[in-house]
């Protein structure tokens, strides 16, 4: 007889309530967790461990929290804090889905006896007799998708991962079906910040919890011509056009850093565009290595639009080569390689 048991990421929101009724409906035998990751953040304060345990009682399913906090902090806030100071651009996201959400969790999850793990996430996993392997791909929700996020979570995993929000189009669908079973969160707003930062301000979180802090330098062109005045490299990042504070013939756009002379880089847009780029930290979902050229779709921000390219591996880094120049490449942010829907893996520019 098959392992039903699944461990259920909740973090109080429509999403991973309306997964727990749609995994119950399918069989599984779920347990739902709120992992306890940041004091005062969005995705766990009170209110989310009552919703997500209300929701548990509703559907008669047991509900446990684990103290997360110190992992978290260690795996998710020191990278970004160590990325800012880099002169990079980080996602938390990515970093706590790897290490929470689809590490932590599953060794919670074998602790108690479950064979899979799921989250709401708007994504899919299925075993693919093309590739001979279990694949994890876009799911039905269009730009709504989170495939992008997920580049890092451990290939091993995904014949352990279920996403029960996979074939859904849109969030209303989810809402509607939360309305149609009294669940009270149906109508709970989504939350799109960083938790950790549920203001926004994660200028003053840094400053609050790192010794980055204001320090003044020039803001230069490509030729080394000072233009004005920056106040501190990890307030900007590349592409930036607003808060420069300098007038100039045309509009100006953060191109780069020079850590070592304390230098914001910057230039005309027609300069923010590069025809390559290198990638590090690698994890491939599809293959075990990329020996020869292979033509991919790429997409290099969450919000952005997938862009043509070709990519090589070159020891544990990807070179990829776009077809048109692509625009406002960041250091920190992550490069995601597909083939159609399905994911080949991604890594860091």
């Amino acid at each position: 007889m098959e392992n039903k048991k699944v461990l259920l990421g909740m973090s109080g929101g429509v999403d991973s309530s309306v997964s727990a009724l749609l995994l119950k409906e399918k069989g599984y035998e779920v347990i739902g967790t709120t992992l306890e990751l940041f004091a005062g953040s969005s995705c766990c304060n009170t209110n989310t461990y009552i919703d997500a345990k209300n929701v548990c009682n509703s559907l008669g399913i047991p509900h446990f929290t684990y103290n997360c906090k110190e992992e978290f902090r260690k795996n998710v806030i020191e990278d970004f804090i160590n990325c800012y100071a880099d002169c990079k651009t980080p996602n938390p996201c990515i970093e706590c889905n790897k290490y929470m959400k689809f590490g932590f969790m599953y060794e919670k999850a074998k602790e108690l006896g479950c064979n899979y793990i799921a989250t709401g996430h708007y994504a899919k996993t299925e075993f693919s007799k093309e590739y001979g392997r279990w694949v994890l791909k876009k799911s039905n929700a269009g730009k709504k998708d989170q495939s992008y996020v997920l580049w890092n979570i451990p290939k091993e995993l995904l014949e352990h991962i279920v996403f029960p929000l996979s074939d859904f189009e849109n969030k209303e669908q989810i809402r509607e079906i939360a309305r149609e079973n009294n669940l009270k969160v149906a109508n709970k707003p989504d939350s799109e910040d960083i938790c950790f930062v549920p203001d926004g301000n994660y200028k003053r979180f840094l400053e609050d919890n790192s010794n980055l802090k204001p320090k003044e330098g020039n803001i230069v062109n490509s030729k080394g011509e000072v233009l004005g005045k920056h106040t501190g490299l990890y307030n900007y990042t590349i592409g930036q056009r607003k808060g420069l504070g300098i007038s100039y013939k045309a509009p100006l756009f953060v191109l780069g850093f020079n850590k070592e002379k304390n230098e914001v880089i910057v230039g005309e847009e027609n300069e923010l565009y590069k025809k390559e780029v290198i990638v590090e930290d690698i994890n491939l979902l599809l293959f075990d290595e990329i020996k020869d050229w292979l033509e991919v779709d790429v997409k290099t921000r969450y919000s952005t639009k997938t862009l043509k390219a070709k990519i090589i591996q070159k020891e544990n880094k990807i070179k990829v080569e776009f077809v048109e120049p692509a625009r406002a490449l960041t250091p920190g942010q992550s490069a995601v390689f597909y083939i159609g829907d399905t994911v080949v893996g991604g890594g860091k520019i």
